[in-house]
C-alpha cells in the first residue's frame, strides 16, 4: 500500500481511484486512467502482484514440471524450448505466465509436486515424463488443480492428456523395415519406468505379430535416454549372437551415440544395419548417412497443450469451446538414407 499511497498523493486523487485505474476497472474515467498509468510509469511504480494474487486467490501462473536429470536435460532442451514457444503464445492471450518447475534427479517427483501444490505457486499444471503409475496425477486430481499431462499413464482415472503417437511410429517403422526385407528388428527402449516405453514396446510387439514375426525379448535393448544410451545400445547390439539387421530408436539423441559405436566396430549404418530414429533433432542432422526419422511441430504441440489446459479451467473454458480432450499427436516419417538398403537385394 505504501507505493500506491505515494502515487495517489502525487496525483492528488484517492487511493481507490488509483487502484481501480491500475486494475483497468470500467468505472474510471479514461482521462484519469491515462494520468494514473503515466504517473505510475514515471515514478517506477509496479503493483504488488503477490498481494493481489493472495486477495484474488489466483497466481496467473501456469507450471510446466520437467525432470532435471542429466539425461533428460541433454535430450529435452530443444524439445521443451520448442514446446514453450507454443505454450506462451496461447497463455499470453490471457496475460498468464509460464514457469518451468525442474524436479531434481535426486528427489521424488511426487514429493516435489506436493511441495509446489502446498505453496500454491501456480494455478494449473502441465506434467511431462508421465510414469506407468504416476502418483502426481492422483495428487492433482485429489487437490482439484487443473492440469494436462504430456503423456498417458495408468493412474488418475479420468484426466486430460496429450501424447505422441508412439503406436504410429512403431507401426510405420516396422512396416517400412519389413518391406525392405528385415525380420530381425531391434528397438532401443528407455530403461526407466516412463510410460512411453511401455506403449512403444507394446506397439512394436503388435506390429511384429501383424507381419507374422515372432517377438524376441533379446531385441528390446533398454538404455538411458541420451547419446550415451545410444552408444550403449550399439554396444549391446554388437554382442548379440544372432544380430539384428535393423534397429528403431525411441529417443532423438540416441542416434548420435549409436552411429559412433557402429563406426568404431566397422559397421556402416544404412549399409550393414538399417537405423530409424525418432524425432528430427538439429544436432543429429549432420549424421551420415542421413537419418530416417519422424517430424512434428513442437510449437503446434505447445499450442494444443495450452488450449487443452485452459479448456479445463472455468475462467478460460469459454474461449475454447472444443473443450478438454485426450489427443494422440501425429508424427510424419521423413525418409533418409540410414535404412535405404534392401536386405534381399
Amino acid at each position: 500500500m505504501k507505493g500506491i499511497r505515494q502515487l495517489a498523493k502525487h496525483l492528488d486523487i484517492s487511493i481507490g481511484t488509483v487502484s481501480r485505474a491500475l486494475n483497468d476497472k470500467p468505472d474510471v474515467n479514461e482521462e484519469t486512467r491515462k494520468r494514473v498509468l503515466a504517473a505510475a510509469e514515471e515514478l517506477g511504480y509496479v503493483p504488488n502482484q503477490s498481494g493481489r494474487s493472495l486477495r484474488q486467490g489466483t497466481t496467473n501462473v501456469i507450471g510446466l514440471m520437467i525432470e532435471s536429470s542429466k539425461e533428460t536435460v541433454e535430450n529435452s532442451d530443444n524439445f521443451f524450448l520448442g514446446l514453450t514457444g507454443g505454450l506462451q503464445s496461447v497463455l499470453a492471450r490471457h496475460k498468464l505466465d509460464l514457469v518451468m518447475l525442474p524436479c531434481p534427479s535426486d528427489e521424488d517427483p511426487y514429493e516435489y509436486l506436493k511441495r509446489m501444490v502446498a505453496r500454491r505457486v501456480v494455478d494449473a499444471m502441465i506434467l511431462s515424463a508421465t510414469q506407468r503409475i504416476d502418483r502426481r496425477i492422483d495428487l492433482l486430481v485429489k487437490a482439484k488443480i487443473p492440469f494436462v499431462a504430456l503423456g498417458r499413464s495408468s493412474s488418475g482415472g479420468n484426466y486430460t492428456w496429450i501424447d505422441l503417437d508412439f503406436e504410429g511410429v512403431a507401426a510405420s517403422a516396422v512396416d517400412r523395415l519389413v518391406a525392405k526385407g528385415h525380420r530381425r528388428i531391434a528397438i532401443a527402449a528407455p530403461s526407466s519406468d516412463i510410460n512411453l516405453g511401455y506403449v512403444f514396446v507394446d506397439a512394436y510387439q503388435k506390429s511384429l505379430e501383424r507381419h507374422g514375426i515372432p517377438y524376441d525379448p533379446k531385441l528390446v535393448i533398454r538404455v538411458k535416454s541420451s547419446e550415451q544410451g545410444g552408444y550403449q545400445a550399439g554396444h549391446e547390439l554388437l554382442l548379440l549372437d544372432n544380430k539384428p539387421t535393423a534397429i528403431i530408436l525411441i529417443y532423438e539423441l540416441m542416434a548420435i551415440g549409436l552411429y559412433r559405436r557402429l563406426v568404431e566396430a566397422g559397421v556402416v549404418p544404412g549399409r550393414d544395419l538399417a537405423v530409424i530414429g525418432f524425432r528430427e533433432e538439429p544436432r543429429a542432422k549432420f549424421l551420415q548417412p542421413a537419418l530416417t526419422c519422424f517430424r512434428m511441430s513442437l510449437r503446434d504441440l505447445g499450442v494444443e497443450l495450452a488450449e487443452t489446459l485452459l479448456a479445463t479451467m472455468p475462467a478460460y473454458a469459454k474461449f475454447y469451446p472444443k473443450g478438454a480432450r485426450n489427443t494422440i499427436w501425429p508424427l510424419e516419417l521423413v525418409p533418409g538414407e540410414s535404412d535405404a538398403f534392401l536386405l534381399n537385394s
